[in-house]
């Protein structure tokens, strides 16, 4: 099966910071999971570069615009390549093979007449470069919901979209599929202010501009970056090699952009006759240390703190964090660093660390570093169960459910290891194939997490793989979780810390 999951494409008009790391590093998760499950996965990322502010902010760097948005869309490609993101493409907005793509769209729109030339007058949030309706903008006081900025006032000339003509589509699109948005709140958030009404939203700039999009045959018109950057993810996958894996499986967004995801993209979707995406999923925000994220507090997670944390616990460590602890949910999240350190001991040193290291050794010691054969099958049916449960929640982006069942399944086999106590056991040669029994299950059971634990830290699912003596490339993860695939006799290798303890 096919597979095809996007992250937002982010602007150009700074660096990468936890933000923009957090939903690659989710979607990247997303996409090791599928190919282990052996789908034909598509992963898009990318850069957002036609905002009026990219022209701004390269004028006051002595630069043209193209310059700026080059510079910068580097350091997105070359910050998602050191955290070993694995992206199958990183689309440019500015690159010729979107911007023809995106006329084409808005070309169609025109003729079917879902886009037209008329007057628009409302406030105008040019920190976000979005207009606001009357009652936001009202709800607001009148300044960005964002940054806090003074709304302005503007009118001009725009070609519109006609939103409106699809309220009771997109109302029929929710209660038909209600998978469409989630979490549930989001979903009920979205309908509640379709049901408010919806006007036709503006999709122009006035004014010819070199940086950017022109409206088909109206050179004298910009195409609104939201609505030239929304038709990434199908311009992308729009070509001959790649139309087969449209729809989009699940757009990863955060929830300040939902509205243009959950509602402005299907309705142009709709209207372009395009099968419209399986989920936008829209997860909350990082705070730190019990407050919302600011530069001037001091407490912004850079690229500097970011790079802090992978040299001092290890990129996985960092993923393991993001996935389990993050704001996936309706609920922000806090990345203290305390939290993390508690977190790196006592989960992946304490537990996972030491379970893998523990009955290596003892293989080692007992057993002249050879799995032995199987005796019985003490933690089958708990790994069974964990698997099921963990497939669940991966399938469904409940990865925390997922990774509480997998390092449930931790804890029950460290609790094995004091349960059948191999020290005494090794003591009495009588009892020689029972301690065969608890080294095979142990052992199969490291086998098993490796396999589980790769979307999430690949890296140390190698280790542990390479350490056990199986270092060869992966099956699928139908394939793999078939309990007893351990051959006796596999030769383990050097047995190293895989979580060196952290004060």
């Amino acid at each position: 099966m096919k597979f095809y999951v996007t992250t937002p494409i982010y602007y150009v008009n700074d660096r990468p910071h936890i933000g923009h790391v957090y939903t690659t590093t989710i979607a990247d998760i997303v996409a090791r999971f599928h190919r282990l499950c052996g789908d034909e996965v598509f992963f898009l990322t990318g850069t957002d570069e036609h905002a009026a502010k990219v022209v701004d902010s390269a004028a006051e760097h002595g630069v043209t615009a193209q310059q700026w948005a080059d510079e910068n869309a580097l350091a997105f490609q070359e910050t998602f390549a050191k955290l070993g993101i694995s992206n199958d493409d990183f689309v440019r907005t500015s690159q010729e093979r979107h911007k023809v793509k995106v006329q084409q769209y808005v070309g169609e729109l025109l003729k079917t007449g879902d886009v037209y030339l008329g007057d628009y007058e409302g406030w105008y949030d040019a920190g976000q470069e979005e207009y606001l309706p009357e009652n936001k903008a009202k709800e607001y006081e009148f300044k960005s919901p964002i940054n806090g900025k003074p709304l302005v006032r503007k009118k001009e000339k725009n070609y519109f979209f006609r939103l409106s003509k699809y309220s009771d589509a997109l109302l029929k699109l929710l209660e038909e599929r209600p998978e469409f948005v989630h979490p549930d709140v989001r979903r009920n958030e979205v309908r509640n202010r379709i049901r408010e009404g919806l006007n036709d939203v503006p999709i122009s700039r006035a004014g010819a501009s070199e940086w950017g999009i022109s409206v088909p045959g109206d050179a004298e018109h910009t195409i609104y970056v939201w609505i030239d950057a929304l038709f990434n993810y199908l311009s992308t996958v729009d070509t001959d090699e790649r139309r087969k894996f449209w729809p989009a499986d699940v757009h990863l967004i955060a929830k300040d952009i939902l509205w243009f995801h959950a509602v402005i993209w299907p309705a142009m979707l709709i209207a372009l006759k395009r099968e419209l995406p399986r989920q936008v999923y829209a997860h909350s925000f990082w705070i730190s240390e019990g407050q919302k994220m600011s530069k001037s507090l001091g407490n912004f997670i850079d690229l500097e703190k970011i790079d802090r944390y992978v040299a001092n616990f290890g990129l996985d460590a960092l993923r393991y964090f993001l996935g389990r602890y993050g704001p996936l949910g309706i609920n922000d999240s806090d990345f203290a660093e305390a939290r993390f350190n508690e977190v790196y001991n006592a989960e992946l040193a304490d537990k996972l660390g030491n379970l893998v290291n523990r009955t290596l050794t003892m293989i080692q010691r007992y057993r002249s570093g050879l799995v032995p054969e199987p005796y019985d099958k003490a933690l089958q049916a708990e790994a069974e169960k964990t698997v099921a449960t963990y497939r669940d929640g991966m399938n469904r982006l409940e990865f925390v459910g997922a990774l509480e069942a997998l390092w449930g399944f931790v804890v029950r086999s460290n609790q094995y290891v004091e349960e059948s106590a191999p020290w005494k056991l090794a003591k009495d040669p009588a009892l020689a194939r029972q301690l065969d029994g608890v080294l095979y299950n142990l052992a199969e059971s490291v086998r098993l997490i490796s396999v589980l634990v790769a979307p999430f830290m690949p890296t140390i699912a190698g280790q542990i793989r390479t350490q056990l003596g199986i270092a060869d490339k992966m099956d699928l993860l139908d394939v793999e979780i078939s309990w007893g695939r351990l051959s006796s006799g596999t030769k383990i290798g050097p047995v190293a810390p895989l979580f060196p303890k952290r004060t």
